[in-house]
């Protein structure tokens, strides 16, 4: 968690999205803390997720603690489970562990 006692990361997602759907399963089974910001439906509306990662795509996952910005969910899971699983650096196993793994 950052000062504030927030999860260092937030997933940028759509209401019953499979694809979100998919990434909000892996934080949960890794047990890493996350936030959740469901955006607009429309495609066009999705601006916040366009200044971030440049698409208007969900799943968006924003690490605040690597600086990781990304898009695309395959990549998001590749990620989450190299930098939180057992394959992480201790480091990142630590801080999933400590923030208690739930989402915010």
């Amino acid at each position: 968690m950052n000062e504030d006692g927030d999860p260092h990361l937030t997933l940028y997602r759509l209401q019953a999205c499979p694809y979100c759907e998919r990434v909000v399963r892996v934080l949960q089974d890794l047990g890493v803390p996350y936030r959740s910001r469901f955006v607009e439906a429309r495609h066009s509306r999705r601006d916040v997720v366009k200044r971030l990662t440049g698409a208007r795509t969900v799943p968006a996952l924003v690490d605040e603690h690597t600086g990781v910005t990304m898009s695309e969910s395959a990549n998001i899971v590749e990620y989450l489970e190299t930098t939180y699983g057992d394959r992480g650096t201790e480091s990142a196993r630590a801080i999933a562990s400590a923030d208690g793994g739930v989402e915010t």
